[in-house]
């Protein structure tokens, strides 16, 4: 097993801002509003190849980011050169550890998967341990009997803190829940001479952790980051200036779109609702004259068992469409299913990019901290197929 990567990040990240910034035209344009991105011109062999992927060979691509990169690779040699940038180490276990069959008992069967593997990862404590934003505290709880360490659990929700403490007297382990806001300055106020851990905290909550816990001073900090559109403002801020790259809410979107635990079901349900939005859209489009894409809200569930119809004149009442009383539906749905076909097939392109825009998230929050005297390494704790969300950002203070 290699090592995990620690020596400086700060060339790597500058790298990838360079070759994001040169490949935007790539990747920002998103298919579902664009029936044909610009890049569909440049590069027509592409295009045409893509178009014509049957459904198997789709999936294949669509489900396996080497797939996807060995297959784009003929059209676009860039995405050979991103593979440089994500390749990271599966992290190294700290001390082989085993627990009893009832631990996790009331963990779902992936979270547990999780869970275990970010502890194999962490180790060992440097100090007292703080889990921030902890739920019922089950990372914390384990990490706390294997080291032998009392635990902190910030976690905002009561309830899940009284759950927590009954878990951890259960399991004898010197935990405490401390309810209250992970964003607040009483939170920060947890943070020193402790070893602090979070597992997909999701975004401002991982980007207060990093800030906080390097005004501290914490000696050791272990965090998998999440969600990273879940920030405040419409831009994303670097931590480091070696960046140039300007960051929105789509494009961080467009970082953590790859799921693993969708049931056949819920991609039948997805692809039906795309098509019918895209459906839809193009008789917005008819009946207003106005062709531009214009963003559709989250819609009612319940609404998929309409029939396209149905669907339709739902989400135009409730957005102000005036439809008129006769309409060509089967048109508009086939229109609609063509669009999904060429969407779900063009993306193929953006989704490319999406752990490549990662990495360089990651990047910029190892910089920040090597920038402040950490030493920082970056691994993988687990499997993509336990959870996408699988980096691992370790740093100890030097």
């Amino acid at each position: 097993m290699s090592s995990p990567v620690s020596s400086s990040h700060a060339a790597p990240l500058q790298q990838l801002d360079q070759l994001l910034r040169d490949t935007q035209w790539l990747w920002r344009p998103q298919p579902f509003k664009e029936a044909r991105p610009a890049w569909c011109k440049q590069l027509p062999e592409l295009t045409e190849a893509l178009l014509a992927l049957d459904d198997a060979t789709l999936a294949a691509i669509a489900g396996d980011d080497e797939v996807r990169r060995h297959w784009l690779g003929t059209y676009l040699p860039v995405v050979d050169e991103l593979a440089k940038f994500i390749a990271l180490p599966h992290a190294i276990e700290a001390q082989p550890f085993a627990v009893g069959p009832h631990f996790g008992w009331e963990i779902p069967g992936r979270k547990w998967a999780q869970i275990t593997a970010f502890a194999g990862a962490v180790g060992p404590l440097r100090a007292p341990l703080l889990e921030w934003c902890g739920g019922k505290g089950h990372l914390g709880r384990l990490l706390g009997w294997r080291w032998q360490q009392p635990v902190v659990t910030l976690e905002l929700n009561e309830s899940l803190c009284r759950e927590g403490e009954r878990l951890a007297e259960r399991a004898h382990v010197p935990q405490r829940f401390e309810q209250g806001d992970a964003l607040s300055r009483d939170a920060a106020q947890l943070l020193p001479v402790h070893h602090a851990v979070a597992l997909h905290a999701c975004g401002e909550l991982h980007r207060t952790l990093l800030r906080e816990a390097v005004t501290a001073r914490v000696p050791a900090l272990d965090f998998a980051p999440c969600c990273y559109a879940h920030m405040a403002g419409e831009h994303y801020h670097a931590f480091s200036s070696l960046t140039h790259l300007q960051l929105c809410h789509d494009d961080l979107r467009l970082a953590v779109t790859e799921t693993v635990t969708s049931s056949a079901r819920e991609v039948r349900l997805r692809d039906q609702e795309m098509a019918w939005k895209l459906g839809f859209d193009a008789l917005r489009r008819a009946v207003t004259g106005i062709d531009r894409y214009e963003p559709i809200r989250p819609i009612d569930k319940a609404w998929l068992k309409f029939d396209f119809a149905g669907f339709c004149r739902a989400l135009a009442a409730r957005d102000g469409v005036e439809l008129p009383e006769t309409i060509d539906w089967d048109l508009f749905e086939v229109r609609g299913r063509q669009r999904q076909h060429d969407s779900q097939r063009l993306t193929q392109v953006r989704h490319a990019f999406r752990r490549p825009l990662e990495l360089w998230l990651v990047l910029d929050m190892a910089v920040y901290l090597e920038a402040h005297g950490y030493d920082v390494t970056l691994s993988t704790f687990c499997a993509r197929s336990t959870t996408p969300r699988n980096i691992l950002i370790s740093a100890r203070l030097s």
